[in-house]
């Protein structure tokens, strides 16, 4: 199969009996594997196919060498009732998010805000697969994550990589749907270069930055040996500050209230995470906030746009669709990710 084949469609339910049934045979606990594989899927349903069942493999891989705790429970570190940390030992990064979740959604019930930090989970995947489990209940939720093995973005006016993407995620209720999104701190993501690479292609924009400290769209710099490139912050060689503070903020987010990250000088995959979901209803009420977003929703659809341009698209809107279409009509995967399952 030629990479730049057009992409084959699957059926929903045979990918995610795919995806878990080699997570179980892999020695995965069978919750554990349910849920990383319903996540993965639930990337690919959105679009983000850089953390969907392209990840599978890596996982495989990370099980294989002992990176990943098979089974049993997060440590609890610290308790307060509004606010819980907790170690994961490497368990699946999805299933302890989605733990993390329950737990809050239970919580939350009896607190405005709960917030829980987690320390070295194993990699918790596409965030923007997470957040509807709070806007359905009409519960907001931001979530981020940093990996603090992973030093590959510089900051703003340096060329040595400091830290992650970092990406930062949220859900949103309205009274229609809500609005998701997950955006990255950098000015991409490190599975991007990955999948760009592969594909033998240029990024869309001059997303790296080589060792001399000139930008560059080449992804292949990101692997060479000698002098690799670094990821640009968010703003790239512009306005980078504004990404470099974003990747700060999240740093302190995750790392620093879990209290484990760089200063640990970790080694392998790991991920901290910083989750919070908040009651509307215990602020200013759930029909002022809903009054709110939804005369947002409203104004930004409605903004004029230049000659010829499509409408405005406010986020996760586009996610949404594609998950209603891949539903229907079968999730496409790239001949790259088709590949990697085959072989596996």
């Amino acid at each position: 199969m030629k990479t730049n084949e057009k992409p084959q469609r699957f059926e929903a339910a045979a990918l995610l009996e795919f995806a878990t049934q080699l997570l179980l045979k892999a020695g995965l606990q069978q919750d554990m594997a349910e849920t990383v594989a319903a996540t993965l899927l639930e990337s690919d349903l959105m679009g983000h196919t850089t953390h969907g069942l392209a990840l599978l493999t890596p996982y495989l891989g990370s099980i294989e060498q002992g990176h990943m705790t098979l089974s049993g429970s997060p440590r609890v570190i610290s308790d307060t009732g509004a606010s819980v940390t907790w170690d994961g030992h490497r368990l699946p990064g999805a299933w302890l998010t989605h733990q993390a979740i329950d737990l809050a959604l239970d919580r939350i019930k009896t607190q405005p805000v709960i917030t829980v930090a987690i320390q070295k989970s194993h990699h918790i995947g596409c965030l923007a697969a997470y957040p509807e489990r709070a806007t359905q209940k009409g519960l907001m939720m931001l979530l981020s994550c940093s990996d603090p093995g992973f030093n590959r973005v510089a900051p703003f006016g340096g060329t040595t990589g400091v830290y992650s993407p970092n990406p930062i995620a949220a859900g949103i209720p309205t009274s229609g749907d809500p609005i998701i999104f997950d955006i990255s701190t950098s000015a991409t993501a490190a599975g991007m270069v990955n999948q760009t690479h592969k594909a033998g292609q240029k990024l869309p924009h001059p997303w790296l930055l080589d060792a001399d400290g000139n930008a560059t769209d080449d992804p292949s710099t990101f692997y060479d040996e000698k002098a690799p490139s670094t990821i640009l912050p968010l703003g790239g060689m512009d306005t980078g500050y504004k990404g470099f503070a974003l990747g700060i903020m999240v740093e302190a987010m995750t790392t620093a209230l879990s209290g484990h990250g760089r200063a640990n000088e970790p080694n392998g995959w790991l991920s901290s995470v910083f989750l919070q979901i908040i009651d509307p209803a215990a602020f200013a009420g759930q029909q002022a906030f809903t009054d709110q977003m939804d005369y947002l929703v409203e104004k930004s659809l409605a903004s004029a746009v230049p000659e010829g341009n499509p409408p405005v698209r406010l986020p996760g809107q586009r996610a949404l669709k594609l998950r209603e279409e891949y539903r229907k009509d079968g999730v496409p995967l790239s001949a790259i990710i088709t590949l990697s399952l085959i072989h596996i």
